[in-house]
């Protein structure tokens, strides 16, 4: 464990021992609810996914549909002949994230339990230092690749010289800027992970309020996020005071939200786009005594979900997520290809909300 994250995981600790107040901006008293409002966010939701699921049903050029119904992550795939031996390439953003150190544990008990290897690289949210490593795995041989972007864009030459070398790749979790690279894709439905988040805000915090929004312009998963989230609570009456990339790391969220809270310390809700980042906004809130603010993340983490369990943490609520079912998922697809079989060009892995009023239907030692 690197010294930064012990001297944060003390921070936290301290933190929690000093004691939270619960967040909120209602009474506890039942709410009358807004009629028209609520259905102008339920409207704006239901025509954005209408939008979204319109264009995904472009087909490809095998002829099958994007928003393939198929439900990968439980499909079991073998290879068709056990006697190959395959070598994948394997990169996330960033590889100290849970969210992703899961990930990867699942995919790589799944291709080792097929008698295959894994070969795994961390950029450390450092674009330039991705597309080297996938040059080295190139330069390996790898038969195949699973991609998860440090920037959208950025990452385009890394896709060059896989395609290049006719290395087929498997995205997940975050898209990349030009979807044609991929021979697949799956992930979470983000712009729901982030809407849910929006949609409670609005729904507990009624006269609306001054927020601030953590996200990360360069990952366009938080991006997703970000946008279901500003849609979900468009016209109800919050203002965003501030809204800057947290890069979606924890120790980087906390320094930005202790400098933020100093200047706008009666925010009403902190928006993050991935849990880090609600973590590290969690822990510059205790730290400058704030005591009525609403927090929000996406994944559904272990350490969220221990938070929320708590019933004393100012984290209201995380957009969750399954890395378990997105590895699956990836796997599955992978093999799927290799063995000859057309695959969609798209599939969506659930989001739902988790709330302390929940949370022990998901448990708090592991991921959903």
């Amino acid at each position: 464990m690197k010294k930064s994250t012990k001297k944060l995981a003390a921070i936290l600790m301290c933190a929690a021992l000093a004691g939270m107040s619960v967040a909120g901006c209602s009474n506890g008293e039942p709410e009358t609810k807004a009629p028209e409002t609520t259905k102008a966010a339920e409207t704006t939701k239901a025509e954005t996914k209408a939008e979204t699921k319109a264009e995904a049903k472009t087909e490809t050029k095998a002829g099958v549909k994007s928003d393939s119904a198929v439900n990968m992550a439980d499909a079991n795939v073998k290879k068709k002949d056990p006697s190959k031996h395959y070598k994948f390439g394997y990169t996330c953003m960033d590889g100290t994230n849970p969210f992703f150190v899961t990930i990867e544990k699942t995919m790589r008990e799944m291709i080792e339990a097929q008698g295959d290897e894994l070969v795994s690289v961390d950029p450390a949210n450092d674009v330039t230092l991705q597309i080297t490593q996938v040059e080295d795995l190139v330069s390996q041989k790898i038969d195949a690749m699973f991609m998860n972007p440090a920037e959208a864009e950025g990452i385009l030459p890394a896709l060059d010289q896989l395609k290049e070398a006719k290395i087929p790749t498997v995205g997940f979790d975050t898209e990349v800027a030009d979807m044609s690279y991929l021979i697949s894709y799956t992930g979470s439905d983000n712009y729901n992970a982030g809407f849910v988040c929006g949609e409670d805000l609005v729904k507990k915090c009624p006269n609306g309020g001054d927020i601030i929004v953590l996200d990360s312009p360069t990952m366009n998963s938080v991006t997703d996020r970000t946008n279901g989230f500003l849609d979900a609570i468009k016209n109800h009456n919050f203002n965003i005071v501030a809204q800057q990339d947290a890069k979606g790391n924890l120790e980087v969220s906390m320094g930005i939200a202790e400098d933020l809270l100093q200047a706008h310390g009666n925010v009403v809700a902190i928006f993050g786009g991935n849990d880090p980042t609600a973590l590290g906004a969690l822990a510059a809130a205790n730290a400058a005594g704030i005591k009525d603010c609403k927090i929000y993340g996406v994944d559904g983490s272990p350490d969220i979900k221990a938070e929320l369990a708590s019933g004393t943490s100012l984290i209201e609520g995380s957009g969750a997520q399954s890395p378990v079912k997105i590895a699956q998922s990836a796997v599955n697809i992978m093999y799927s290809y290799l063995n000859g079989e057309e695959v969609a060009d798209r599939y969506p892995v659930e989001t739902f909300l988790i709330t302390s009023e929940n949370v022990k239907d998901y448990g708090t030692d592991g991921w959903q």
